[in-house]
């Protein structure tokens, strides 16, 4: 875990200073009436969390009655680890690891959807018309044709773009863990799964942005083969999570607010986005404007907009031992804080 010390505002110095006092104090409480005057937030430097740096990069957070302290995560089981220790009151990371914190028993609820529909399956040129004709038995034609099994690399089983993959076999007809002609290979990170793809030690992956345009800039044999909206319709991805101390106060709808005018804002200004990409996750800005225009790039608030799709990956969770058992809607999500916006 560590903070982001971007630029000298007061509350980035806060961040940066005096963060590892914060540690166990998320939420702290302060002011005649109790409220809470600080919020810890967690964030992973991935595109399906541009909210936070759209939020940060235009000075929303100002517009909140709290500072804010931001905390970048590399991974979401740290950030399940983080939130279970109370050390943090609102995280922006998957849905599947969301779900493992309501089902610990932490006393918390998904308020937002950061992005929906934001992955595709993607899979070697060579196979799309093989997969076309074929369907599901096209795994087996590929593993005659090429004398192996047809290589997925994706996240670790269990993570939103595994869960995706697993889906679309299922849906297809195709059971991974019982056909030999398929192999699904766990790999830590974006920017690995480009090096696979690049390396040629995979032939398909199931992920997100900036992996899809990267690799048709780079010129690479691996393009898209379907997208979760062709998928999945309303698939569910990064997500905000609050704790129910927060989503008690008034400090729920005015993060809110922010969340959804960073979204309002990613619509409206995708150069000015483009930037604040560049800037916080690290990205080329000009490959950020390409992959704003991606079919990939869904941002949203509403959380309504993946509360059908989501039972799927609840679903999975539970039968891969995420969580002790399917968790409904009503477990997972509070619609209220949005739509008293």
């Amino acid at each position: 875990m560590y903070e982001r010390n971007a630029g000298a505002s007061r509350r980035s110095f806060l961040a940066a200073a005096g963060g590892a006092a914060t540690v166990g104090l998320a939420g702290c409480l302060g002011g005649d009436d109790g409220g809470l005057d600080e919020l810890t937030v967690a964030h992973m430097p991935i595109y399906p969390d541009l909210q936070w740096y759209v939020m940060e990069g235009e000075g929303y957070f100002s517009e909140i009655d709290a500072e804010i302290d931001g905390r970048e995560f590399t991974d979401g089981p740290a950030i399940v680890q983080a939130f279970s220790g109370g050390d943090i009151d609102i995280a922006m990371f998957g849905i599947v690891p969301a779900m493992i914190v309501i089902d610990n028993d932490i006393p918390a609820q998904v308020t937002a959807a950061n992005i929906r529909e934001p992955m595709g399956v993607m899979a070697d040129s060579s196979f799309h018309d093989t997969f076309e004709e074929h369907g599901a038995d096209a795994f087996g034609v590929w593993e005659e044709e090429q004398g192996r099994p047809f290589r997925f690399g994706t996240f670790p089983q269990g993570s939103v773009p595994d869960v995706l993959l697993r889906y679309w076999l299922r849906e297809t007809g195709v059971d991974p863990e019982a056909n030999d002609s398929i192999e699904i290979r766990e790999i830590n990170g974006a920017n690995a799964v480009w090096q696979a793809i690049n390396g040629g030690d995979i032939d398909g992956t199931s992920i997100m942005e900036p992996v899809p345009t990267i690799a048709r800039e780079e010129g690479s044999s691996v393009t898209m083969l379907r997208t979760a909206a062709e998928i999945l319709p309303g698939q569910p991805a990064a997500v905000t999570l609050m704790s129910d101390a927060v989503r008690d106060s008034p400090l729920a709808g005015q993060f809110l607010e922010q969340h959804a005018r960073a979204t309002e804002f990613i619509g409206e200004g995708p150069d000015a986005t483009a930037q604040h990409v560049e800037s916080g996750i690290g990205m080329p800005a000009d490959r950020a404007r390409t992959a704003l225009d991606s079919p990939l790039s869904n941002f949203v608030t509403d959380p309504a907009s993946i509360s059908e799709a989501t039972p799927v990956f609840s679903e999975f969770a539970a039968s891969n031992g995420q969580i002790d058992e399917q968790l409904s809607n009503d477990q997972i999500f509070d619609f209220e804080v949005y739509d008293s916006l």
